[in-house]
């Protein structure tokens, strides 16, 4: 069966845009899994992984976090953030992070090339926050809930990668009808915040992802201690974005194991029982 795929606009004024996928000719309602991006944005792999997961039986729907009217602002647009990944996957990631060998990469540009990169990293890493985007966050979800017939009346759980990791999480903080929430490699929410939390949370990370695993156990042990569900996996050699299987951190082994442990988990928090 093939598969339905389109870009929806929703929301109060319609000023949202995300990308739904569900198998061609269901017309049962089905529950919804809402994956939210890396900071890449919705590109390929995100859209990819949208549709596994409407291939697996559910009403996938990834929100463009980046659009406002069906529009991105000229930073953000498609190419530009390409253009910046091109960048940086030609640096080892020991640079991403380090300003002045990141600085003296640019420096080898040229100088309008330079400029365009300078400027959309600086507005992917350095002027966005997690703030910016509950608010569609949580339009999105009500949209799958109220409004959009496929899913409408049903559950609905949330996925995210990165970026999208830690707002998987705080939209479990925030949406009190969430079902399930799954964080690959995305730092965890404040404590205050997690008390809010209503639904089991599942997170995957890297062992080499010091940055965020090395906080694993401490978010584990709030959540414990707060009454709340968590389980997680922190894989042995592995490094962050593990499951991106366009990039050079792809492990096929890691994002085999976590795709299967995700949709257990989808199907035991979305499916109701017989």
């Amino acid at each position: 069966m093939a598969l339905e795929t389109k870009w929806v606009q929703y929301g109060e004024n319609q000023e949202y845009t995300g990308y739904l996928a569900k198998m061609d000719h269901v017309k049962d309602n089905l529950p919804a899994v809402i994956v939210i991006q890396e900071i890449w944005g919705v590109d390929a792999h995100i859209q990819d992984i949208t549709e596994r997961f409407a291939q697996a039986g559910y009403l996938a729907f990834a929100p463009d976090l980046y659009a406002k009217n069906g529009n991105r602002i000229e930073e953000l647009r498609v190419e530009r953030v390409e253009e910046v990944k091109a960048f940086l996957d030609s640096l080892p990631h020991t640079v991403w992070n380090n300003p002045e060998e990141r600085q003296q990469a640019l420096g080898e540009l040229a100088e309008e090339k330079q400029n365009r990169v300078t400027k959309t990293f600086e507005r992917m890493f350095g002027g966005m926050h997690s703030s910016n985007y509950i608010g569609q966050l949580l339009a999105t979800s009500s949209y799958l809930r109220e409004e959009c017939g496929v899913s409408k009346g049903q559950g609905v759980a949330s996925i995210g990668f990165c970026m999208g990791g830690a707002l998987s999480a705080l939209l479990a903080c925030r949406d009190p009808q969430l079902k399930g929430a799954v964080i690959f490699y995305g730092n965890a929410p404040s404590e205050e915040e997690l008390n809010h939390i209503n639904c089991p949370v599942y997170g995957f990370y890297g062992e080499h992802d010091k940055r965020i695993s090395d906080n694993v156990p401490a978010f584990a042990e709030q959540m414990e201690q707060n009454g709340k569900k968590f389980d997680y996996q922190i894989y042995k050699e592995t490094g962050h974005a593990f499951f991106n299987d366009t990039r050079a951190s792809y492990n096929v082994k890691a994002a085999r194991d976590a795709y299967q442990k995700v949709l257990t988990f989808f199907n035991q928090m979305l499916v109701p029982e017989n």
